[in-house]
């Protein structure tokens, strides 16, 4: 599943591709990924318009155009890249842009569980992002412990959940709390001062590589690496890995390096 570094990513390809170029054409192959427009209101939005700028928040990308504002959302199986106009479009291709002779924006998406949406205004942009939280990347410390300390549940879930911080996904939630040395079933009010201090660096030293490689990369040094091996092993202490569910995903972690809490709350 796309995550806040794959987003990034995808970021990077729309500005490199489709930045200060034209919108000159727009084909619909599968309005299936379209959420409260047509194909020919989309056509009429963006024909003719120039991509001036591009923005994520959380795993949402924004196209700005000067006017109207094209949103899109990965879910688990999309991605952005450029193609040429010339070359056969794959089955999963769902939206094409062409923006030149050369370059040709494509929306591909096997499952479409999300898709595009096209706001007005920056009105319309907040309405459809106004249940986001803070974005991962650029949450200040203070406002990331204090949405911590006013959720009671599990810590995993909380993590996961795009209202309280945007952009954190099964991954990273579980490369986080294993750097962290935090269980992912810990109550996230529960979490001492140190303790929530430690998982927001954590969280910044693991987004930086993460967004420089463009995904969640399955290093041998990082938990991703051995999560889905044979005999998964911690890549710290070697002790097995369990496998869990929380909030609902498939959760990894260390058994002996993310210790429970004790019953007075110290670790």
């Amino acid at each position: 599943m796309p995550e806040l570094p794959d987003v990034e990513g995808f970021r990077e390809v729309l500005r490199s591709c489709a930045q200060g170029r034209v919108v000159r054409r727009v084909d619909v192959r599968d309005a299936g990924v379209l959420h409260g427009i047509d194909a020919r209101r989309l056509r009429e939005a963006l024909e003719g318009r120039r991509v001036t700028g591009t923005e994520r928040h959380g795993k949402w990308l924004l196209a700005r155009t000067g006017g109207p504002t094209l949103l899109l959302h990965f879910g688990m199986t999309g991605r952005l890249l450029c193609a040429h106009p010339d070359d056969e479009p794959e089955p999963h291709d769902r939206v094409l842009f062409t923006l030149a002779r050369d370059r040709q924006l494509r929306y591909r998406d096997q499952r479409k569980l999300q898709g595009l949406w096209l706001a007005e205004d920056d009105r319309d942009v907040v309405g459809l992002l106004g249940r986001q939280g803070p974005d991962a990347l650029s949450v200040d410390r203070a406002a990331f412990e204090s949405a911590l300390a006013s959720h009671r549940g599990r810590l995993k879930a909380v993590l996961i959940d795009q209202s309280v911080v945007a952009g954190l996904g099964n991954l990273l939630a579980d490369e986080i709390l294993w750097r962290a040395r935090l269980r992912p079933g810990t109550p996230a009010n529960a979490l001492t001062g140190p303790e929530a201090h430690r998982l927001y660096t954590e969280m910044r030293r693991t987004l930086r590589p993460a967004v420089t490689a463009g995904c969640v990369p399955p290093r041998d040094s990082w938990l991703t690496g051995h999560r889905d091996s044979p005999d998964p092993r911690c890549p710290r202490c070697h002790t097995p890995l369990r496998r869990t569910r929380v909030g609902g995903r498939t959760t990894v972690w260390c058994p002996s390096c993310q210790a429970a809490p004790s019953p007075t709350g110290r670790r």
